[in-house]
């Protein structure tokens, strides 16, 4: 199995890559029609993954072995990232905090604060970081993202390390 890193390194790429689009359209689809509000944790693992889909599709893209390392390099910390806030919002799923949430609702910040600032606040995302409002198999959605954003980071890592071996 791992000869398939060396043989198709692109390929593999190119497969993270739309996995990445396939959750934020999984993602798009929870939100717009089962309704669920993402948190701003949500959002920020949205952008991991769209630093990670581009990154990964960039480096299926160009043929040099020095862009498939320096593509893989910036997906891996994306993706590294993206684990991070994973697990930091399932901690806060698992161990949720007695007062403070991380979202505020929509409604709050067009009466509470100007046009210039609610904007952005809304891209922020709205929902409680806290909250599980949909699960599969036990697991939240960042308990999945999670696992996604580790199996990619492994299989780029791994595509790394077997691309540095093959260099010397």
């Amino acid at each position: 199995m791992l000869q398939w890193f060396d043989n198709a390194p692109r390929r593999i790429l190119a497969l993270i890559s739309l996995a990445c689009v396939a959750m934020l359209a999984f993602g798009m689809y929870l939100q717009h029609v089962v309704g669920l509000e993402p948190c701003p944790m949500c959002i920020v693992q949205r952008y991991a993954l769209i630093g990670v889909a581009l990154f990964t599709g960039l480096g299926s893209v160009r043929g040099g072995r020095g862009w498939l390392i320096s593509w893989g390099v910036l997906a891996l910390v994306a993706a590294g990232f993206g684990a991070f806030v994973a697990a930091r919002q399932s901690w806060l799923q698992w161990y949720p905090p007695e007062f403070a949430t991380c979202g505020r609702d929509f409604y709050g910040m067009i009466e509470n604060y100007s046009i210039s600032r609610a904007v952005p606040m809304i891209f922020r995302g709205s929902g409680d970081c806290a909250a599980v409002d949909w699960s599969f198999l036990g697991g939240s959605i960042a308990n999945w993202s999670f696992i996604c954003f580790a199996i990619m980071s492994v299989a780029v890592l791994v595509l790394l390390v077997r691309g540095a071996a093959r260099r010397r």
